[in-house]
């Protein structure tokens, strides 16, 4: 039996062109952590989130092959790592020259079939065999709906080249970006930095849109 894969069961979602385009975003749930600060820091508070997050995410993927039975489990591919980016102070979008005034929400996507309880069964498992502190995780919901979204592909410092892209996108098409306290400048990540050059890997971009009122 194959595996689920997120990423080649919706290319849309996940594996854009390096041209932007909109797209209605489904609502999804994922496994999340919420921190702030430079993601480059060694040791630092990002480094740590992700750990949490593929530390319950690989004991959900691997729950079957132990005494735990999730009704409605099937098999799957982890989803990319993805992430949620504002600045300081709830400043929309992000400042790529103030990294330490970053904060995110981190995130990997889960199966529908992962409940409330279940989550808090793969924390405590997570934590017991990891040894790490799995509490700051939580299940969430996120409905972005309409959105503009981009591959890029190159170093994160070079993504606002691509933004500059698809806001002239936006412009051209009738649609304005709208940013919120709950729709965020969103990343996927789709390259492992440690093992790919940076002028090779590859990020989604998506930024959430409405209609440009002067238009209608």
């Amino acid at each position: 039996m194959t595996a689920f894969d997120y990423k080649k069961e919706y290319r849309a979602l996940y594996l854009p062109k390096d041209t932007p385009s909109v797209i209605d975003v489904p609502p999804m749930q994922y496994a999340a952590v919420r921190g702030c600060g430079n993601p480059n820091e060694e040791g630092g508070e990002y480094g740590r989130a992700i750990a949490v997050l593929y530390g319950i995410s690989y004991t959900i993927k691997m729950s079957y092959k132990g005494s735990r039975k999730i009704d409605g489990f099937f098999e799957y591919v982890v989803p990319p790592l993805e992430g949620f980016w504002w600045m300081e102070g709830g400043v929309p979008g992000v400042d790529y020259r103030n990294k330490s005034g970053f904060n995110w929400i981190s995130i990997i996507r889960v199966p529908d079939f992962v409940t409330e309880e279940v989550f808090s069964w793969a924390k405590e498992e997570a934590q017991r065999k990891k040894g790490i502190d799995m509490g700051p995780a939580e299940l969430i919901t996120v409905s972005e709906g309409r959105c503009v979204q981009c591959l890029h592909i190159g170093s994160f410092d070079e993504e606002p080249a691509t933004v500059a892209k698809m806001d002239r996108y936006l412009e051209e098409h009738g649609y304005v970006n709208d940013f919120s306290e709950t729709r965020r400048h969103h990343e996927i990540y789709l390259s492992d930095p440690r093992k790919v050059p940076r002028e090779r890997m590859k990020t989604v971009i998506r930024h959430p849109v409405s209609q440009n009122s002067i238009n209608d």
